[in-house]
């Protein structure tokens, strides 16, 4: 009996499916050989299960990455009824974070607004507002009470502690680290929420169509994939301190030709590269995913 159990585990192990999976990852160690930076990727493929990650449990700093947790934990009380999408949330000035990337203070520079709460959503996962993710955190009671969701989810590779305004205001260039994510973790997030495991069909949907609209990281995954091709993603860059960048990072799901869909997350960490070296990177790591997944049937 146990000889016939390992011919069936080595069988399972060089599978066409093990062998495929294995060559995407050669190419993308290629990709990612000789970068001065750490790499953190997760993927996989709806469609038959491929799964592939490389640096699976490293503390890796989400930056705005996390602004998509935060978008889940808001619907998630939009579909217990305590909010509605269409609710309107008034807007102060002082709910503006001077220094922050804000297109919601752009758009309505004194404050005083009332805006649906679907707005403040787009502001804050589109756009990649910080005043408007501050504002969430709030919503929801902070840091502490979206962290909990998530873990609440099965997903414990995640910490979610401080606000954007925190994260400015310390001046620490390490407090960045204090929101990290594991590939592996992210990974996991993605494939529950794609398979609608977390929100309700309305809002999966709300949220889905936002994250095509993301404005940011038009240099990351969707650079070299044919024109066309559906992208829902979310990004997160930090700045560069002495040559350091500390994170930049796309995660999203990519549709292929044949209406299947990965997900895909690449986290750029403690890179020496330039910014366009790192946005290339993870360019390259998608197509090389694409590309992969578009060929295999």
């Amino acid at each position: 009996m146990r000889i016939v159990l390992l011919s069936v585990a080595l069988l399972a192990a060089f599978s066409p499916v093990s062998s495929q999976i294995t060559s995407l990852r050669t190419k993308i160690e290629q990709i990612t050989k000789g970068r001065k930076a750490t790499v953190g990727v997760g993927i996989h493929a709806f469609r038959d299960g491929q799964t592939l990650t490389i640096n699976r449990n490293r503390h890796l700093p989400m930056q705005s990455v996390y602004k998509f947790h935060v978008a889940l934990a808001v619907l998630k009380e939009v579909d217990k009824g305590r909010f509605r999408l269409d609710q309107n949330m008034h807007v102060k000035k002082s709910d503006y974070v001077p220094g922050l990337h804000s297109p919601m203070s752009e758009a309505y520079p004194g404050g005083n607004v009332d805006l649906p709460l679907a707005d403040i959503i787009r502001f804050m996962v589109a756009d990649s507002d910080g005043s408007a993710c501050d504002y969430l955190f709030r919503l929801l009671g902070g840091p502490v009470r979206v962290n909990t969701v998530i873990h609440e989810l099965g997903i414990q590779g995640v910490a979610i502690r401080n606000t954007e305004e925190m994260m400015q205001a310390t001046g620490n260039w390490d407090v960045q680290y204090s929101n990290w994510t594991t590939p592996v973790a992210m990974l996991d997030l993605m494939k529950l929420f794609y398979q609608r495991k977390i929100l309700s069909t309305r809002s999966y949907d709300f949220l889905w169509k936002v994250m095509t609209e993301t404005t940011t990281g038009q240099n990351r995954l969707k650079k070299r994939l044919p024109a066309g091709t559906v992208v829902a993603h979310k990004t997160g860059t930090s700045g560069t301190r002495n040559g350091v960048t500390g994170a930049v990072n796309d995660v999203g799901f990519i549709s292929l030709p044949d209406g299947s869909c990965i997900a895909v997350s690449v986290f750029v960490t403690n890179s020496t590269e330039s910014m366009e070296a790192n946005e290339q990177l993870i360019a390259d790591i998608a197509k090389a995913a694409y590309d992969h997944f578009a060929a295999s049937k």
